[in-house]
Parts: structure tokens; C-alpha cells; sequence
């Protein structure tokens, strides 16, 4: 077995780089540069204009230029200020549902921004029911895997670096998935209610055997659920059509002639048994995430192989109250929180391993780790740009600076090194939900996330004045946050 210090380590992930002058960014830098002109224009004339022009420049370009630690300017707070303060005004942050309310159908649909998906399902090369997710006003298609990891505990440290190197070439081959738009990662945990072990144990008990036996076996059911807890791993593909538009069923053909090569990468992976969820077990895991009480109804469904004949247009709450620190749902209250920094330095394969395990005092927890894979001229032009960007700051810059920028110079190297000999690129984000009980629960589910982030080595904020869609984000239904913005994501990288 390896020693600990000959085990491989990970990192030399960043932020990709803004364009343009330092925390102004590229429009920022365009502003400047052109009002500093003018400014000179009017010097010529009289001083009085050219400060007459001046401040007003400066009012405009100060507010892009202070940022917080996660990039954003004054101007992009203060738009999810005005946006939370509009769905307000408009009774959009409420939602009720079902056959009392005011919603055409009287059926119970997913709010927010699963409103107008719609479902289809088909059958893969082995026969099995999948479902897809249909985006109509982005025109994109969902398909859910559930896999069922083999974990890290008693395996050789070995065999888990050889499961990380082929996630990673999983994840490079995404890049050359025709139409993918995105991917992510969801890892559920909730408190273990025991219905699937007694649905296991009790019908199987002698009634000839011995009374201690007995006694001894329903104790085991009695007590191990206060000690266990349930872990589900789910990764969703959302593609786009490519070239002209297609129709929702030749969307579905095409999916299921690529879902084999999928799943094959995730078992070699250690995803273990890997397998397309049908539209039922889509539709009761959102359900089931709204409403956490049903959960042990559900699970003694599929204890005994029965159908909850739950659909897609019955999956979401009946009730949704939406504040700027939380999200009130049916029997569950959450709090959502988005990545600011990743791991700095170098880490270890169990890095996240904190994060991903059970929290007590949680109804239920998910961690969503969100993927764009870049294609590979996209790659190799950024890596360059990266390349001379790094060698530029170290010839320009003296102690200090040029310290950083000699490291810099390093992950540069490494970075394009990697990228030719095949590796991929992808942009990445996190995404960590909640759930309690009770609304006075969550200072304590708040402190636990803390503690779970100093573990992890990775730096977290509150979603506030947007929980409702941080919420649906991580769920396992192929939400992409680029794809859902009013603004263009090129727009928004030059701000």
C-alpha cells in the first residue's frame, strides 16, 4: 500500500480570468479608457468641465471595480436586490398549488423553474424505463443516472486514485459529448427512517424461532436507523439540440443509443451499479424533496416493488413561501448556499468527503456539484491566453508579485501540458441545500454547514433573495444557472 505522502494530490483549479484591467473587467475597462478620453477632450476647453466629466465617470466605473470575494460588483448585488424586491411586489416569491388554487388543471406541478418542463420517457438498449426532461423555453433535454458508489472506506488507496483518474476522463469526455450543454453531480443524505430493513427482516422471521433470536433481531431494527443514514447519488446530462430544432421523441431515440457508453464510464469510475432513473423515480424524488414526510411512504413502495404512480405534473408542493434567508416547502423548511472559493493549495481525493456525509439534525442534505465542459479548441485557446497572461505578470512585476506570478507560471505550464496530452477542461460550481424541520432549526443547520466547510477547505455564501431557485438548482433535474439568466453568459464574464 502506498504511503500517504506518495499518494497522488489534486488542485490547480481557478477562476477564470476577467478581461480587462484588473477588477474592472472588460466593460469596465472599455468605460474608463473612453471617459478618461473625453475627460482630456474637455481638459482642453476648461478645467471646471473636465471635472464636470470626471465625477460622474468615476460614480460609474467605483461600483465595478469593488468587488466581493466571489466576483461580484455593487451593480450585480444590487440586481438580485431589485429582482427579489420585484417577484415580491408580484406575489411570485408565494406559490400554492393543487385542485384549491387558482392553477389551471388543480394538479400539484413543480413551481419556479420547473413550471413548464415537461416529461417523456423511453427505453435504453437493455429495455429499462427512462426519463427525459424537456426545457421548452431553452429548448433543452434531461436524462437522470442514479449510481450507487462503492464509497472509500476499506479500499485500497490504489484503487481510489484509479476511480478519481477515470472520473476524470469521464469528465473529459463530456467535451466531446455532441450537444451537452452541462452536467452535475447530486449526493443526497437524510437520516435513515429503517422502513427498507424492516421490510427486509420482519416478514423474514421464523415463528419457530428461538424468543431471544427473536428479540435480538428486532432490536437491531428498532435501534439501527438512529445510527445509519441513507445516501443517494444521482448525475444529470442536459443537451441541446444540434442544428435544427428536434422534436421531444427523436431527442428521446438519440438518448437512449448514448446512455450505454455513459454508464459504462460512471461503473469504471466506482460508480458502482449505474442505471437511468425512470420518470416515476424522478417524479418522487422532487416530490419527495419538497415534502420529506413521504419519504418513508416512498421508500416502502420501493421496499415492495410497488408503484407509487406518482407523475411529473404531481411532483411539486403544495404550498412554497420563498424569504430572503430561506425557502418554506410543504413539510420542510431550506437554506441553500453557492461556492465562492474551491479548495486552495493541493488536496487529497477526499477532500469534499466532510461535506458529502450525513449532517445530523437535517432532514435531508444535497450537495450539487454543476459541470460546463469546454470543447477543445475552446480549451486550448484558453489555456494559452492563460500561458501568456502568467509570463507577462512575471517579467512585469518585482518581489511579491513576482513570487505569485512564478507559481502562476507553473499551473500555467502544468495546466497546457495537460491539455495536450488530452485532458479536459471544465468549469465547475457547488451548490449545498439544506433541509429542516422548522424554520428555528436553521441557525443550527447554518453552524453545522460552517464546520462542514472548514473541513472541506472551501468557502461558501448564503443564497439569499434567490433560496426558491438555489433550491431547484439542486435538484437532480438539469437546472444549468448559465442557461436560466436573462443576461448572456459572455455579457456577464465581461463585467
Amino acid at each position: 500500500m502506498a504511503s500517504e505522502a506518495a499518494r497522488p494530490t489534486y488542485g490547480n483549479w481557478r477562476q477564470p480570468r476577467r478581461p480587462g484591467l484588473g477588477p474592472l473587467g472588460l466593460l469596465g475597462t472599455v468605460v474608463t479608457f473612453g471617459g478618461l478620453v473625453v475627460v482630456l477632450l474637455a481638459s482642453l476647453i476648461s478645467l471646471p468641465l473636465a471635472i464636470t466629466v470626471l465625477v460622474p465617470l468615476f460614480l460609474i466605473v467605483a461600483p465595478i471595480a469593488v468587488r466581493t470575494a466571489d466576483g461580484r460588483n455593487v451593480y450585480q448585488m444590487l440586481a438580485v436586490r431589485a429582482g427579489w424586491l420585484n417577484r415580491k411586489s408580484q406575489g411570485a416569491h408565494a406559490y400554492v398549488s393543487g385542485p384549491l388554487s387558482k392553477r389551471p388543471g388543480g394538479r400539484y406541478s413543480p413551481p419556479g423553474l420547473l413550471a413548464r418542463v415537461k416529461m417523456h420517457e423511453g427505453r435504453d438498449a437493455y429495455d429499462r424505463p427512462f426519463g427525459v426532461l424537456h426545457h421548452p423555453g431553452r429548448n433543452l433535454y434531461t436524462v437522470v443516472l442514479a449510481c450507487e458508489p462503492d464509497g472509500g472506506s476499506l479500499i485500497d488507496a490504489e484503487q481510489i486514485d484509479i476511480w478519481v483518474a477515470a472520473w476524470g476522463d469521464w469528465l473529459a469526455r463530456l467535451s466531446h459529448e455532441p450537444g451537452l450543454r452541462g452536467a452535475s453531480v447530486v449526493v443526497e443524505t437524510a437520516p435513515d427512517t429503517g422502513t427498507r430493513l424492516a421490510a427486509e427482516v420482519l416478514p423474514r422471521l421464523s415463528p419457530d424461532a428461538p424468543p431471544a433470536a427473536r428479540a435480538v433481531m428486532e432490536e437491531v431494527v428498532e435501534r439501527y436507523p438512529s445510527a445509519s443514514s441513507e445516501m443517494y447519488t444521482y448525475i444529470t446530462l442536459t443537451y441541446g439540440t444540434v442544428g435544427t430544432r428536434r422534436k421531444p421523441d427523436e431527442m428521446v431515440t438519440d438518448l437512449s443509443m448514448r446512455l450505454p457508453g455513459l454508464l459504462s464510464g460512471l461503473v469504471a469510475a466506482g460508480g458502482g451499479s449505474a442505471y437511468p432513473l425512470s420518470a416515476e423515480r424522478i417524479a418522487e424524488t422532487v416530490r419527495v424533496a419538497y415534502d420529506p414526510v413521504i419519504a418513508p411512504d416512498v421508500l416502502n413502495a420501493r421496499a415492495e416493488s410497488a408503484s407509487t404512480g406518482l407523475e411529473w405534473d404531481d411532483a411539486g408542493p403544495a404550498a412554497a413561501l420563498e424569504s430572503v434567508k430561506s425557502y418554506q416547502h410543504d413539510s420542510g423548511v431550506s437554506r441553500s448556499w453557492l461556492l465562492t472559493l474551491a479548495p486552495r493549495g493541493t488536496v487529497r481525493s477526499n477532500v469534499l468527503r466532510g461535506l458529502l456525509e450525513p449532517a445530523p439534525g437535517t432532514s435531508r442534505k444535497r450537495v450539487c456539484l454543476v459541470y460546463r465542459p469546454i470543447d477543445p479548441a475552446t480549451s486550448a485557446r484558453i489555456v494559452e491566453t492563460d500561458r501568456r497572461s502568467a509570463h507577462f505578470a512575471a517579467s512585469s512585476g518585482r518581489g511579491l508579485v513576482a513570487a505569485r506570478a512564478s507559481t502562476a507560471i507553473k499551473a500555467a505550464e502544468q495546466t497546457a501540458a495537460e491539455e495536450a496530452s488530452g485532458a479536459g477542461l471544465v468549469e465547475f460550481s457547488m451548490l449545498l441545500t439544506v433541509t429542516v424541520e422548522s424554520e428555528e432549526q436553521l441557525a443550527d443547520a447554518a453552524t453545522t454547514v460552517r464546520n462542514l466547510q472548514a473541513s472541506s477547505r472551501v468557502q461558501m455564501r448564503p443564497a439569499d433573495r434567490m433560496q426558491a431557485s438555489a433550491f431547484t438548482c439542486s435538484l437532480p433535474v438539469g437546472i444549468l444557472p448559465w442557461e436560466h439568466t436573462l443576461m448572456p453568459r459572455e455579457v456577464r464574464e465581461a463585467l
